[in-house]
């Protein structure tokens, strides 16, 4: 991750197979900004459970160039990657705001941390669903980390059950 300016969109890259380290490195020698988001995976390997970083988007990376500086196709010819993604003959930029989500998701290496635990009586900003942007307030927390708040609807307060990722804090 780096710092960019605000003119700079955001491109999805698709990644040849096992190349996201290869292709993040030569992409940064470049003087692109890459985003790559990572997740830990634990997986049961000859009988032991392995704990591992992968990426959260298994194939791709995220790319930030100004399509109108040009060199936008020097990322397809970068080693690691098989192309960017297209609709037509330009790359398409990711849409505003979702590259920025995640990374306000993640730590500084790109690894995404896990949802935010809340606690009865936090004001929160449902994100999500029908009621995205009402502000709730959390009544419980269920074993299954399902979470209760209560909205204000029509002049009432109405319980709604919601999962904590469509939750942000307010």
């Amino acid at each position: 991750m780096s710092k960019l300016d605000n003119d700079i969109n955001w491109f999805l890259a698709q990644l040849k197979p096992n190349s996201h380290s290869i292709a993040e490195r030569n992409l940064a020698r470049q003087g692109f900004g890459t985003f790559l988001p990572m997740q830990e995976e634990t997986r049961r390997t000859n009988g032991k459970f392995i704990t591992r970083m992968r990426p959260l988007f298994p194939g791709y990376i995220f790319v930030a160039l100004d399509p109108a500086r040009g060199g936008w196709r020097a990322v397809n010819s970068t080693t690691g990657i098989t192309r960017l993604v297209c609709l037509g003959t330009e790359p398409t930029p990711v849409p505003g705001g979702s590259v920025s989500e995640l990374m306000r998701r993640c730590d500084l290496d790109g690894k995404l941390l896990p949802p935010q635990d809340f606690g009865t009586g936090d004001r929160v900003v449902m994100s999500g669903g029908p009621f995205a942007d009402f502000v709730a307030t959390i009544q419980s927390v269920s074993p299954d980390r399902r979470v209760h708040v209560l909205i204000e609807l029509m002049g009432a307060q109405t319980r709604v059950a919601s999962k904590a990722k469509h939750l942000r804090p307010r």
